[in-house]
């Protein structure tokens, strides 16, 4: 087999001593335009993890790494005048000009044929040649551009400007310093990479690059002025620089891996931000994962196919944990005024593979003392703690999410959501969501629908309400109020999701005539005398929950329905009063939210749902989100539920484990209004680590909650919680323990004397 290898950089090199070491018949060569000791940049960070599958595929370069690699446990985080250490995080780092000079030595003892200066061939030329052509020429690949239409790559530039320096002296710790200038805040990443050695990467929002004056500076002068601004940090020492320049970090996402026999690998294939460590740990995984499949495969094409698929799902579970913690970066500014200890944790678990959890095992003194600070009493978890909303104390942070159930008979709720929402509000939960409730017939999604639009509607939920209050005191029970818009009158969810009933259609109306899918019903535009009808039924509904005994009321104004149809630039299409700027989109959604709490008692909060983003290109955005929040707000909303899309068919969402929280988390600190977080949000961990770090108020779980009515009641037995945040009902208070289950060993019956 004859392999080329575009780019001598480590994950090229470490490449191509693995296919050589594997196989020595291959004949593996090396391509690369720089001299063999250029190279950008200076520390190399690599985990655990990465070192021990290093070890099993090379123990050569693994013991060659061993012997310079700098380790530490500790992280500190120095924000206005005070220092916070967490330990137990395990770090080593080595030199980058270390690192390549140990894979080129390997390389060259097994073989390898290493070209420096020297430009690779024509990709086309190549693969003629060659049986294997992996390019890993970098994040600027020459080989990812000239086969864009078979890589599908897609390169996203982000808001902040950053540049890689170094000093002379080691850092005792992973350093993350945070300096509040006139012209905005700076950020300073460091850790060692020798004993006299530490990386240092100066970040900043690209506005307070420019308002600093570094965009108009020399190189020298950058260097001289972000050692002046981190001189507390750097001791007054100065910094170096190894031709850097500022420069603004891109996430390269590719559709495909592979083509023909041409493979990507490193930052070619994908990038992850340095703030969660290096890039080049990805391309060392991705050469011992290719080097692998290349070996349990028949041919080439078959390992390219295996490679990708085994390795696209770890690197974007990578990438999304980097994209958190780069928008964490970028938003900095939201979280200085966060209480010391606290912001130290939101950092700590910005990209949510730090949680809660976690880092009690790694840090358990750091992390009771955050838990301190927040108020949480002794042994007790953050989502165990209390919280209030107007006259309304929620006794825990769990949110049984909005779901419907498409079960309801001419809009009367029955059994079937006495035993769903009573089953779940005996299960601990602070507050049990109906479904979308909807405030007249025509407004139903589905014939299966709930509504509050008749007195006896209202009775039926009465039953509901009383249930719950009577048999789980202490658990709230809220109602969400909707109307369907352009989604109506479609089959129930599992006959065939958002598709038309095949007979018994009604007319469907929103804010401009839009289908919501192509082919689907046009709905009508609404005119002037119909939107004030439509008003005077929510605020009928909202009248009739009081009555029904609703502890809280939320405001339905997302995922495309009526009122979120008026705020989306793609659904609203409007030319008078109700359409144009955000201003006049949010016209009606606020006349609706003011009759309904004319209506609603005034001790009761009353929330808004909607959709913080519709994933779709010229639709709403994250700032026009904090902009609906604040007028809502400012109308006397009390908290903001914060979802995302579902607006449009044609919507592109970014799915992922938490996926939605950053967008109540910038809400919560802009707007300073409390906020509910959903999306993926499926462990006590998670809920805890988001309470914790102040990036919501509540949590709202919908499948978890599906899967285990009782799943806040388990969360608090997997803790060890037995407080007030969570009581089990009487009746069950047998059933508080996990249940013993088959054999077990312990004692060990003993089968030796000794003596």
């Amino acid at each position: 087999m004859r392999v080329a290898i575009i780019g001598g950089g480590p994950g090229g090199l470490y490449a191509a001593a693995l296919l050589k070491r594997l196989d020595p018949a291959r004949e593996v060569t090396v391509w690369e335009r720089n001299a063999p000791d250029v190279t950008f940049g200076f520390g190399v960070v690599l985990s655990d993890e990465t070192l021990g599958g290093i070890e099993h595929a090379d123990p050569v370069v693994h013991e060659a790494l061993q012997r310079d690699f700098v380790r530490w446990d500790d992280i500190d985080i120095g924000h206005r005048g005070t220092r916070y250490r967490s330990g137990g995080h395990g770090f080593a780092a080595l030199g980058r000009h270390r690192l390549l000079r140990i894979l080129q030595d390997r390389c060259r003892s097994l073989g390898v044929e290493l070209r420096f200066a020297t430009e690779a061939p024509d990709t086309g030329r190549l693969s003629q040649s060659h049986d294997l052509v992996i390019a890993a020429d970098g994040v600027h690949s020459t080989t990812r551009q000239t086969h864009a239409h078979a890589f599908g790559p897609r390169v996203t530039e982000h808001r902040c400007r950053y540049i890689w320096l170094a000093a002379d002296f080691a850092f005792d710790a992973f350093r993350f310093e945070i300096a509040e200038t006139e012209h905005g805040v700076m950020q300073l990443h460091g850790y060692p990479f020798t004993a006299g050695d530490s990386t240092v990467i100066v970040e900043m929002r690209e506005e307070v690059w420019r308002a600093a004056g570094f965009d108009t500076a020399t190189p020298q002068e950058s260097v001289e002025r972000c050692a002046k601004i981190f001189a507390d940090t750097l001791g007054g020492r100065p910094l170096r620089s190894n031709n850097s320049a500022w420069t603004t970090f891109r996430t390269v996402v590719n559709d495909h891996w592979s083509h023909g026999n041409v493979v990507l690998l490193g930052d070619a294939a994908h990038t992850a931000h340095f703030s969660i460590g290096s890039g080049t740990k990805l391309a060392v995984e991705d050469a011992l994962a290719l080097a692998a499949c290349l070996r349990e495969q028949p041919d080439v094409r078959t390992a390219l196919a295996a490679y990708e698929e085994e390795r696209k799902p770890v690197v974007a579970s990578t990438q999304r944990a980097a994209r958190a913690s780069l928008e964490w970066f970028e938003n900095l500014r939201l979280y200085l005024d966060q209480p010391p200890r606290q912001f130290a944790f939101n950092l700590l678990t910005r990209s949510r593979r730090v949680t809660h959890d976690n880092l009690r095992l790694r840090d358990a003194r750091f992390t009771e003392a955050v838990e301190r600070e927040f108020g949480c009493p002794a042994g007790t978890p953050p989502m165990f703690t209390p919280f209030r909303l107007r006259g309304l104390t929620l006794r825990n942070r769990v949110v049984v999410s909005p779901m419907d159930m498409y079960s309801a008979t001419d809009g009367v709720p029955g059994d079937f959501h006495l035993v769903h929402l009573g089953a779940r509000a005996l299960g601990g939960a602070g507050l049990v969501m109906t479904e979308m409730v909807c405030v007249s017939e025509e407004g139903r999604i589905t014939p299966g629908c709930a509504g509050l639009y008749t007195g006896r509607q209202a009775e039926a939920w009465r039953r509901v309400t009383d249930f719950v209050h009577r048999q789980s005191p202490g658990t709230a029970i809220g109602v969400q109020l909707g109307h369907s818009g352009r989604k109506g009158s479609t089959r129930l969810m599992w006959e065939g999701m958002d598709e038309p009933l095949p007979a018994g259609n009604w007319p469907l109306v929103a804010a401009s005539p839009l289908p919501y899918r192509p082919g689907g019903q046009i709905p009508r535009r609404l005119s002037r005398a119909q939107l004030t009808d439509i008003r005077e039924q929510f605020a009928a509904a909202g009248w009739r929950a009081a009555r029904a005994g609703f502890d809280l009321l939320e405001l339905h104004c997302a995922h495309g329905y009526l009122l979120s149809g008026f705020l989306s630039p793609l659904t609203n299409l409007r030319t008078d009063a109700y359409g144009g700027s955000l201003e006049r989109r949010l016209r009606f959604p606020l006349e609706v939210f003011d009759a309904v709490r004319a209506v609603w008692p005034a001790e009761r909060p009353m929330t808004v749902r909607i959709s913080a983003t519709d994933w779709a290109e010229g639709g709403t955005t994250a700032e026009d989100a904090v902009q609906i929040a604040r007028a809502f707000a400012a109308h006397g909303a009390d908290a903001i539920d914060v979802s995302t899309g579902q607006v449009v068919a044609e919507e592109r969402p970014e799915f992922g484990r938490s996926y939605q929280t950053p967008f109540a988390d910038m809400i919560r600190h802009e707007v300073r209004v409390p906020v509910i977080a959903v999306g993926a949000i499926s462990s006590w961990d998670d809920v805890n680590s988001l309470i914790l770090a102040g990036r919501t108020d509540l949590c709202a779980l919908a499948r978890p909650h599906l899967y285990d009515p009782h799943w806040t009641l388990h969360a608090a037995v997997e803790q060890g919680y037995t407080g007030p945040g969570a009581v089990w009902p009487a009746p069950y208070r047998a059933g508080s323990r996990r249940p013993r289950t088959g054999r077990t060993d312990d004692p060990r019956p003993r089968l030796t004397l000794s003596g």
